[in-house]
């Protein structure tokens, strides 16, 4: 009989963990707290929505808004519930210990996808009505006529915390949802809630990926095309209501940042508790059923501190300095909490933990008190010191971004350079810092593998402490960019008022780069611990299928020793798929985005009364042409990431698969960061430009930068924050078919002809969908094939 490789361990016996009636009422009273936040999120919707919202051109320029967003996201909800319908059925087929956990796994899949969609749909629902809020609120810096002078700083300030409020309502979603959901697992399923869990993370990351994807794509195309017909070619500013795509950009940060990276913090959210249940139980037994619950939900009580700390001064130097505020009180207040938590909660030696079958962690020396609270620590700390790394790069007060804008006085090509060289050099820090991170967290362990891969996954817990102020940070970003469209477009804000928004969208900017840094850091924890519950799956695989363990001669397919050349490959397979992934999304939004520069440009040329304000643009033409290619352009992404794991795993096993993860991890991280970080500096050195320095708006110094802004636009809103949930999608596909890949390969089930099959089925899937999408038609020249062309969306224009 097949032996196991020595690379997989063979102290990893099953845990005896039960949930016991202590632990049974502590997690009811976590899901108390969930449900706490979400009432708190309805106060400060309230609070929101008592802010007035401006004058009717406002009003109708918001409704408009809102309409286009609320068409979009219900189209792509009903397009992702076909999806969703189909991979309930074919989570049904794979192996589970008994009927009720397969059924478990299937319909929580449902709730995970339904509560991801609902974070998204929710954050998209107040911002747009949040944005007029907050221009309404920008509008009162200018005084009307015989009124007296208005406090700038108490308007800024105001406008802020409406902004900010907002962001704290998507905040407390994803939170509550998150923590709720998990905890219900675990009432309901006890010690089977780790299995179950798998298919309500996979739930969340799905649905987040193809929300990243699709939202990504269309804000990106209309913001790439309103800028370079609007602001290059016809020296109009953003958001100039002459230019047709104005409004589809406005909802294209609603569907694209705020529903999109609401969706994909909730599923990092709901992603490291899955890891952390996973490990804790057989790390720490009983006690790894409701610890991982217990730390984050004292994160949900930090956050709604936090959240409402964040209330500007007049010492402070900017909106950053009240967002930092929030932020760090935040994170300085869970970690004092949650020490207290872990000293009354965990035994002080891990003979005392019961529930635990391993026999190398009862004799451990040492506390497990220590390694809890070192390892959540971690994860707090990586978040402050990444908050501060991502501020530095992409901070228009800062050196990097100020450097940009002097590139600007040479050209375009410059500028693109320049931002090009940041991102690559601030992956290679934030990397380095995760790296770190969790490599700290894993030398808590000491010899045991598992113990130090739940240190990881803990320390992925300790920086969910700060998820709730941090979902808070993100949505203010596109709400503020959102305002100054509104104002922008409505003429009604002007001076001061004007500035005002400007300022608050200098803050978005960067405290969205932050956000995708913190996001990006959260998914390479949940994705390391979820490689650490890939090991145990393999493990306990291999036992059910009666091949014996330890011992020469084991078959190469289960090693995970890169030294082989199965695992070699699978290692670069699995690099190349975020490259040829981040690849996919950037040309989806150039396809699209030359579209839109044929349907503005064709506008300009028929409607010449456009430029006297004497006829209105089609802005809904626009808004649908984005909507079609979003929706399309989705699919191809998804398929790779669904696809590719299953291809590998049949083709060349469970272990050249464990090497695929750790390959696409590692590219993953630093494309994400640089992607992430090369657009936000661009963007900051936009406004740098816009703000007088290097000669101000319409010079050439600011047609440069609005090109570096454009090329920066896919990288920071589409790419880069996918790679997020297309890791852990992976990471869980991977653990979900380990069973059934080691089934057919090994004992009485094994069957080549079924992993020939499947292999050949996953791959067909793959290079049918990757072809389509690139012969999708590209949007040529003015000069290209006579007088018309077809744009992305198979509509003939005028050329």
């Amino acid at each position: 009989m097949a032996e196991l490789s020595p690379h997989i361990p063979i102290d990893n016996p099953l845990a005896a963990a039960v949930l016991t009636d202590g632990n049974r009422v502590l997690v009811a009273v976590i899901a108390v707290v969930a449900l706490a936040a979400l009432a708190l999120a309805g106060v400060l919707v309230r609070q929101v929505l008592a802010a007035g919202d401006g004058t009717d051109s406002m009003k109708r320029i918001a409704e408009a808004v809102q309409e286009g967003a609320k068409a979009y996201l219900a189209r792509q909800l009903r397009t992702l519930a076909v999806f969703a319908v189909i991979v309930f059925f074919l989570l049904m087929l794979l192996p589970a210990d008994n009927w009720g956990q397969r059924a478990g796994r299937s319909v929580f899949f449902l709730i995970g996808a339904l509560f991801s969609a609902a974070t998204g749909y929710i954050g998209m629902w107040l911002a747009v009505r949040s944005n007029v809020r907050v221009a309404a609120a920008a509008r009162e810096a200018t005084p009307g006529p015989g009124e007296p002078e208005k406090d700038l700083t108490l308007v800024s300030h105001k406008a802020m915390k409406i902004a900010f409020r907002t962001g704290g309502v998507v905040g407390m979603f994803t939170v509550g949802l998150g923590l709720l959901g998990a905890s219900c697992v675990v009432l309901v399923y006890a010690a089977d809630a780790p299995k179950v869990l798998e298919g309500f993370g996979l739930g969340a990351a799905l649905i987040a990926m193809f929300m990243r994807v699709g939202g990504g794509i269309f804000t990106k195309a209309a913001d790439v095309g309103a800028d370079l017909v609007g602001k290059v070619e016809q020296g109009i500013p953003e958001d100039d209501p002459r230019n047709a795509a104005t409004i589809a950009d406005n909802v294209g940060d609603n569907v694209g940042d705020c529903a999109g990276m609401a969706a994909d913090l909730f599923e990092s959210y709901a992603v490291t508790l899955v890891a952390a249940l996973i490990l804790g139980k057989v790390a720490f037994g009983d006690a790894g059923l409701a610890f991982p619950l217990l730390v984050p939900a004292i994160g949900v009580v930090t956050a709604m501190f936090g959240i409402f700390a964040v209330a500007p001064r007049r010492s402070d130097r900017s909106g950053m300095s009240a967002i930092n505020r929030g932020f760090f009180l935040s994170a300085v207040v869970s970690l004092v909490l949650v020490a207290v938590a872990v000293f009354l909660y965990l035994p002080g030696s891990y003979a005392e933990l019961d529930g635990v079958g391993d026999a190398a962690i009862r004799a451990k020396d040492g506390d497990p008190r220590v390694l809890a609270l070192v390892a959540v620590a971690i994860g707090i700390l990586l978040a402050a010191v990444i908050q501060q790394l991502t501020g530095y790069f992409t901070e228009t007060t800062r050196r990097p971004v100020r450097d940009i804008g002097k590139t600007s006085l040479t050209g375009p090509a410059t500028v693109v350079l320049s931002g090009i060289s940041l991102g690559l050099e601030s992956a290679v820090y934030t990397a380095l810092l995760i790296g770190l991170g969790v490599y700290g967290a894993f030398l808590l362990g000491g010899t045991s593998i598992m113990l130090a891969l739940f240190a990881v996954a803990l320390a992925g817990t300790g920086l969910l402490t700060t998820v709730g102020v941090i979902v808070a940070m993100d949505t203010f970003g596109p709400v503020s960019d959102n305002a100054q469209g509104i104002a922008e477009m409505s003429g009604d804000v002007e001076g001061a008022g004007a500035q005002v928004l400007t300022d608050l969208d200098a803050v978005g900017n960067t405290t969205k780069a932050i956000t995708k840094g913190i996001a990006i850091a959260t998914a390479v924890l949940a994705a390391s611990a979820l490689f650490g519950s890939y090991r145990d799956a393999i493990t306990t695989s291999v036992r059910d299928v009666g091949v014996r363990l330890g011992g020469p001669g084991a078959p190469l397919n289960l090693s995970l020793d890169i030294s082989q050349p199965n695992n070699l490959v699978g290692l670069i397979a699995g690099a190349a798929v975020v490259f040829l992934f981040s690849g996919l999304a950037i040309n989806a939004v150039s396809r699209s985005a030359g579209s839109v520069v044929f349907e503005v440009r064709r506008q300009f040329r028929e409607r010449p009364g456009i430029m006297d304000f004497t006829e209105k643009p089609e802005y809904g033409r626009v808004v649908d042409i984005c909507t079609k290619d979003a929706l399309r352009e989705l699919a191809t992404p998804g398929l790779l990431a669904v696809m590719a794991p299953i291809f590998v795993g049949f083709t060349l096993g469970v272990g050249a698969l464990g090497s695929y993860l750790a390959g696409a991890i590692g590219a993953g991280t630093l494309m994400a960061v640089f992607l992430a970080n090369s657009g936000g500096a661009w963007d900051n050195a936009k406004k740098l430009v816009e703000d007088g320095h290097h000669g101000g708006k319409g010079s050439p110094a600011h047609e440069a930068t609005v090109i570096g802004d454009t090329v920066g636009d896919p990288f920071k809103d589409t790419a880069g924050p996918a790679i997020n949930p297309l890791l852990k999608v992976m990471n869980l596909v991977s653990l979900l078919i380990a069973p059934a890949v080691i089934k057919f390969s090994y004992g009485a089930g094994e069957n080549l002809g079924v992993r020939i099959g499947v292999a050949l089925f996953a791959l067909a899937v793959i290079v049918v969908s990757v072809y389509v999408s690139k012969r999708r038609g590209i949007a040529v020249g003015d000069d290209d094939e006579g007088d018309r062309s077809a744009n992305s969306s198979g509509t003939a224009v005028t050329s």
